[in-house]
Formats: structure tokens, C-alpha cells, sequence
């Protein structure tokens, strides 16, 4: 497992990132002895960055649980990055205040079971509350030894130079089939030396070969809602999919693999959810592509349909 220096933080990670969102009760029902079994087996391929957030129901202490051992006696042998600053059902889903995130920070400690939190993450870009209010919590939180290392996640380029000074880290949504952080907040985070976390690396299931025009997914999967994925968006990916299926098995990979190359060949780490350990042996590869692998996958992708995501306020 390749493993990068996450910008400016000097956080030494794993460019693969375990992402516990699917735990988090918007992507259907899942097995909680089963995820654990991912997570531990995540760790045994030599992942050492898991992200989590306060927002996923109960996977911070899922996590816990997961890496106890390491969380106790090899502290050091992992990166636990978690989000804060959601408030799912209150009349403020958005909220950076500085209560609510010294409340959180505490919450995703006791949960974990941890001392300290290597990195910690604004969730959400809270408009109502100052920059200025943001930076300054963040900074407190390391000034007294809860957050070794600070960063923000679905922020653009003027909500980063808003709190640059501070934060060392940025997460985006981006693959394969959504591309618009190439334009903002990317270009921003190489000139500021931000590490860059790419989150839904798979497409939010599309990139790893295993959906089809029928497949259902669970009510409570807000893919359930998405217009991305039913009728003829769908179906329309899903013929980009098989031909970037047949590309990577030229190369004696999967068309996951290949779709975390590419997103590695963009960005420091990407971020993978598994729901079973066979799924998370699949992507945790190092695969890598050429410069001529880089344009044939541009050029079999240019007509894709964008897909978006899920947000605090519903489905983008």
C-alpha cells in the first residue's frame, strides 16, 4: 500500500482510505460484524487512514470497536479523521458554532474511545457562522491536545481562503462521473499545499461493476432518490461502466481499481467504503495508470451523465 504525505498537515497516510459512510444509515441496512470484519481487514491490507463523522449514526464507535487494539496499544499504527458541524433534524442542519463543534469533538472521542483525534474535519460550509468564529474553534481544539490536525470538507475556493491560515486539509466528492472539483476547490489546494481527500471514489456504487438497470436499492439508500440512478442516466453510465470494465481488464485489473487510479492520479488519497472485507481486497490495490491510460479514460467518459451526491438538505 502506497502511502503520501497528506499536504501541509505532514500527516503520513495510506493514499487508500477506509470511508465509513455507508454505516451511517443513508445507504440501506448493513451487518455490523461483517463491517467490522472489513474495517480489521482494511487495516491488514495497509490501510491506515479511516474517516468517519459524527453525521454517520454510529460509525465512530463502529470504528472504535473495529481497531480497539491498535486504538489502545498502536495508536500511532492508524489516522482517525472525523467531520463535525451537521446537526441531522434540527431547524439548523449546518451548524460550525462553536458549542455545537466543542460538543461534537467530544462526542466523536468518548465514541471512539480515544485521547485525541488526528484529524478533524468541518463537514459542511455553515454560511450563518463566521469564518473568523470557525478558524478560531478549530485552532483551540489543538491548542488543547483534542485535534492533532484540522481541515474542512465540500468547501470551495472562497470558502477555503476564508480559513487557510487554519486548516491543512480539504475533502472533495470527485470521480469519475463528478469532475467539477477539477475546477474548484482542486487548483486552490495545490497552490496552498492542502492535502486532498476524494470522497464517493467509486461513483457511489457505479465505478465498481456491480449495478444494473435493475437493480433496487433500499428505501433508506438515497440512491433510492437520486434521478442518477434509475431510468436512462442510468443506463447510460452503466454503458460507460462496461467499457471502462473491458479497458482495466486489458490491463489485469477491475473497473474499481481502475477508478481509484484515476482518482489517485488526481488527488493524495481516496476514500473507499466496503461493506465486507472481499469488497474492500478488491480496491485496495496499486494499481496504477499511464499517461496514455489517463486519456483513453477521458476520452471513454466525456459524454457521461453527472452524478451528484447526497447533502444535509437532500439529494444534489
Amino acid at each position: 500500500m502506497r502511502t503520501t504525505t497528506l499536504g501541509r498537515s505532514g500527516l503520513e497516510v495510506s493514499r487508500i482510505a477506509f470511508g465509513t459512510g455507508g454505516f451511517g444509515g443513508q445507504w440501506g441496512s448493513f451487518d455490523e460484524d461483517t463491517a467490522i470484519a472489513a474495517i480489521r481487514r482494511a487495516h491488514e491490507l495497509g490501510i491506515t487512514l479511516f474517516d468517519t463523522a459524527r453525521a454517520y449514526g454510529t460509525a465512530e464507535s463502529l470504528l472504535g470497536k473495529a481497531l480497539r487494539s491498535e486504538l489502545d496499544y498502536r495508536r500511532d499504527s492508524v489516522v482517525i479523521a472525523t467531520k463535525g458541524g451537521t446537526h441531522p433534524g434540527s431547524a439548523r442542519i449546518r451548524d460550525s458554532r462553536r458549542a455545537w463543534l466543542a460538543q461534537g469533538v467530544d462526542e466523536s472521542l468518548r465514541a471512539l474511545g480515544v485521547d485525541h483525534l488526528d484529524l478533524y474535519q468541518i463537514h459542511w460550509p455553515d454560511p450563518r457562522t463566521p469564518a473568523a468564529e470557525v478558524a478560531g474553534t478549530l485552532q483551540e481544539f489543538v491548542d488543547v491536545g483534542k485535534v492533532r490536525h484540522v481541515g474542512v470538507s465540500n468547501y470551495d475556493s472562497a470558502q477555503l481562503s476564508a480559513v487557510h491560515e487554519t486548516v491543512e486539509t480539504v475533502q472533495v466528492p470527485y470521480h469519475l462521473f463528478r469532475r467539477g472539483a477539477e475546477t474548484d476547490p482542486l487548483p486552490y489546494a495545490r497552490v496552498h499545499d492542502l492535502g486532498v481527500l476524494a470522497y464517493s471514489a467509486l461513483g457511489s456504487g457505479l465505478l465498481t461493476g456491480s449495478l444494473s438497470a435493475s437493480t433496487v436499492f433500499d428505501a433508506s439508500d438515497w440512491r433510492s432518490r437520486s434521478s442518477a440512478f434509475r431510468g436512462e442516466s442510468l443506463r447510460h453510465n452503466l454503458k460507460i461502466v462496461d467499457q471502462l470494465s473491458a479497458f482495466a481488464s486489458e490491463r489485469g485489473a477491475t473497473v474499481s481499481q481502475l477508478a481509484i487510479a484515476w482518482t489517485l492520479a488526481k488527488v493524495d488519497v481516496a476514500i473507499v467504503g466496503a461493506r465486507r472485507p472481499a469488497s474492500i481486497e478488491k480496491s485496495a490495490t496499486d494499481f496504477q495508470l499511464t499517461p496514455a491510460d489517463l486519456a483513453e479514460i477521458n476520452r471513454i467518459v466525456a459524454d457521461a451523465v453527472p452524478v451528484g451526491g447526497a447533502s444535509p438538505e437532500g439529494i444534489d
